[in-house]
């Protein structure tokens, strides 16, 4: 956090030496803040100014100044560090199940050992501050040994537990919940139809309700295309609805729709195709079975079909008896519905970012409206063809947040990824595989590899859940253009409106006009030694931009670098004026955001993206974090190539070194293009050079018709190929294969 400038107390009297508040950039220093310390701190008169001063102040704005500088991130804090566990270190399970339950744990429960085949019931527990694993004992109603189930976190303290395969390979389909601050097992009486045993599932909990779908079963693992779920206040299941098969895949909800993604199909192959259905407007996926079969308590099994009564299975030498054991099997065979509710699919067959699932390691988890495919390395992908992508649910595009040697290193695999609940952190669990011979990491999961996505641009679910519904929905299903509705919209009717018109406005905030030198928009803050010599109030030659009419009340509840200066009483509260030295359209958007909580584009207040750009510059300059995630997760999302080189180097004024490093490979990619557009003809000499300056020693520029012969060249873009920031070929063995195909497909 920075250092907040220091305050005076109200009654402290100001005197025209605490009036010299130097306009510091982000360039400042403590010790310049410091210094105006000791001039605030000087006693004001009681009395009234003199008429000279005062009428100083009325003619002339206050110049605002920023908050004090901060140490940022480096480029080289990027590259997540990995850190190695300590303790009850377990060994590298398969098909267990891996959850984060809050604060800052990570349990891990059943799966079995890849080399002695042995299934587990165990509890374990890594604590992420420590580092350390812990056997945990659990008591209650423990489970049987199990693999490929589900656990999924419900009301912040409990673990459910459905189905998976036992020890004799039998399919469960049983209910287990773990009470995690007592670390008890209980068991609730279930009503309803129970659904088949199954493991290699996915579910998801969304409103009380336990959504399963998918999963394999049966001595030939059938895959199944199920969907129930389970009504956690009644604890009874639905119906069965049939929707795709599918195993090993994700399963998420986002904007009222259930989506599901990845995993393996009836042919066994790994698919981009992408599935949701709607839950909105389908009252069947709110009832119970009882209320959706009317006075028919049981389902009437078809001719032919039997139920097999539960086998008993002989006791186990640790006491525990399989769950399969109280488990009825179905094997009858009952037509099922088509579940309730749109059901829509996409296969994403080529693009520029669409991940080949066909290879490699892939974890599939959801943030902040978008799905995340993490390609890790294996034996066949190396780390520089890793990468971290991203599907935005409301355009459907894939995006690449990072390239693989930005995220992983050489000699480690990853087994198992884990998301918080807000998310913006994942964790990946692994092991290192160049320990020297007879170590025995590599059978261990003793590493951790923490991701920030926030470094990435992902606001986080709490973020996003705060936008308005209309901002959750496909873009092709939008009605116009996003609108802010609530409390918004009302604030927004009296923004800059005039105080005659009676909308109440108190104080007024001027700007640099729109049409000063573009030179002078884009060039470099001035030092501290240069900044601390100007004057506390804009010069009355200065040419400003009309007044933007706006309520104290709303600044000092939003803006806390504004409130602290306001109660200090520094000149601003006396003359209600006050002049931000950044162009009129970035300023009004900065107050259309203090005003309405949001960036969307705008026609009125917010109508470039070059605003959300000048809008970075000031949540850095005045420390507002939010607004600086939010303006970089847009700035990332609407990168193109007029803008390019602007949002380029306003990341490198504010630090902000992952969106720098996106939009120069951006830069470079698309360079013919770029050179030619206004933004980088406006940048300054020095930014230009360093711009340059991204590429590597050895790299050259690709004429058009080469990149084309080697299939590289395709509506603008690199299409299938991964464009890099070094002068290695442009070309692998996959691009080869898929060089007939027409590159840029990219469903949007």
């Amino acid at each position: 956090m920075a250092r907040q400038p220091p305050s005076t107390p109200s009654n402290a009297p100001v005197t025209a030496s605490a009036l010299s508040v130097a306009h510091l950039h982000d360039g400042g220093s403590a010790s310049s803040w410091d210094a105006l310390g000791a001039t605030t701190s000087i006693r004001r008169p009681t009395q009234p100014m003199s008429s000279p001063l005062l009428a100083v102040r009325e003619q002339n704005a206050y110049l605002m100044p920023t908050s004090p500088a901060k140490s940022r991130r480096g480029s080289a804090d990027y590259r997540p560090s990995i850190k190695k566990a300590v303790g009850n270190i377990p060994a590298c399970l398969v098909n267990a199940s891996v959850t984060y339950c809050g604060n800052d744990q990570i349990y891990a429960f059943g799966g079995f050992d890849q080399f002695t085949d042995e299934v587990y019931n165990h509890v374990l527990r890594l604590n992420l501050n420590t580092l350390s694993w812990d056997l945990v004992d659990n008591y209650g109603d423990i489970p049987g040994v199990r693999m490929g189930h589900t656990a999924s976190l419900y009301e912040g303290n409990k673990l459910l537990v459905f189905g998976g395969e036992n020890e004799h390979r039998e399919y469960l389909s049983d209910i287990v919940i773990l009470d995690i601050p007592s670390s008890t097992w209980t068991q609730p009486d279930i009503r309803g139809p129970v659904p088949r045993g199954r493991a290699r599932h996915a579910s998801v909990i969304y409103e009380d309700k336990l959504f399963v779908v998918g999963g394999v079963t049966g001595e030939s693992n059938l895959i199944l295309d199920d969907l129930c779920y389970l009504d956690l206040k009644t604890w009874t299941w639905s119906r069965t609805w049939s929707f795709t098969p599918r195993f090993d895949h994700t399963a998420w909800v986002w904007g009222g729709r259930l989506w599901i993604f990845g995993g393996l199909g009836r042919d066994m192959e790994r698919t981009t195709d992408l599935w949701w259905l709607d839950l909105k407007g389908s009252p069947t996926l709110g009832m119970t079975h009882e209320e959706s079969q009317g006075t028919l308590s049981h389902p009437t099994p078809s001719p032919g079909a039997s139920l097999s009564p539960p086998r008993q299975l002989s006791s186990r030498s640790n006491g525990y008896a399989a769950n399969s054991a109280s488990v009825q099997i179905r094997s009858f065979v009952r037509r099922k519905p088509t579940a309730p509710g749109a059901i829509s699919s996409l296969r994403f067959r080529s693009g520029p970012h669409v991940p080949s699932l066909l290879s490699g390691t892939h974890f599939h988890v959801y943030s902040s409206g978008l799905l995340l495919d993490l390609i890790t390395p294996s034996e066949t992908v190396r780390p520089y063809e890793c990468n971290l992508s991203s599907l935005e649910l409301d355009s459907l595009r894939w995006q690449r947040l990072a390239d693989g040697q930005e995220v992983f290193r050489p000699g480690y695999r990853w087994h198992y990824c884990t998301i918080n609940e807000d998310g913006t952190k994942a964790w990946l669990l692994g092991c290192n595989i160049e320990n020297p011979t007879g170590a025995g990491d590599d059978n261990q999961l003793n590493e951790i590899l923490c991701l920030d996505l926030e470094k990435y641009g992902l606001l986080g679910n709490d973020l996003v859940s705060e936008s308005s519904e209309q901002n959750r929905i496909l873009a092709s299903e939008r009605q116009g253009p996003s609108q802010n509705g609530g409390l918004g919209a009302d604030l927004l009717a009296v923004f800059d409106q005039d105080p005659e018109t009676g909308s109440g406005t108190d104080f007024i905030i001027t700007a640099d006009r729109d049409d000063q030198d573009a030179e002078e928009e884009i060039s470099q803050p001035p030092s501290p030694l240069q900044v601390q010599s100007e004057p506390a109030f804009i010069s009355p030659t200065a040419s400003t931009s009309v007044p933007i009419h706006v309520h104290r009340i709303i600044l000092q509840a939003r803006w806390p670098h504004f409130k602290r200066l306001y109660s200090a009483q520094m000149a601003e509260y006396h003359t209600k004026r006050m002049h931000i030295p950044e162009p009129y359209s970035v300023v009004r958007a900065f107050l259309y955001y203090l005003y309405s909580d949001s960036i969307s584009d705008h026609p009125q207040f917010c109508t470039s993206i070059l605003d959300v750009a000048g809008m970075l510059v000031m949540a850095n300059l005045y420390d507002m974090p939010k607004l600086r995630l939010l303006c970089v997760n847009r700035l990332s999302r609407e990168l193109d190539v007029e803008n390019a080189a602007i949002i380029w180097e306003r990341a490198g004024r504010t630090n902000e070194d992952w969106l720098r490093r996106r939009a120069a490979q951006f830069c470079l990619t698309h360079w013919g293009r770029i050179v030619r557009t206004a933004g980088f003809k406006s940048l300054n000499r020095q930014s230009l050079i360093e711009l340059c300056e991204v590429v590597d020693t050895e790299g050259r520029i690709v004429a058009g018709p080469e990149l084309e012969f080697v299939g590289a060249l395709g509506s603008g873009t690199l299409g299938s190929k991964r464009p890099r920031l070094t002068g290695n070929s442009l070309v692998d063995e996959m691009d080869e294969l898929e060089g007939d195909e027409e590159d840029g497909m990219e469903l949007s």
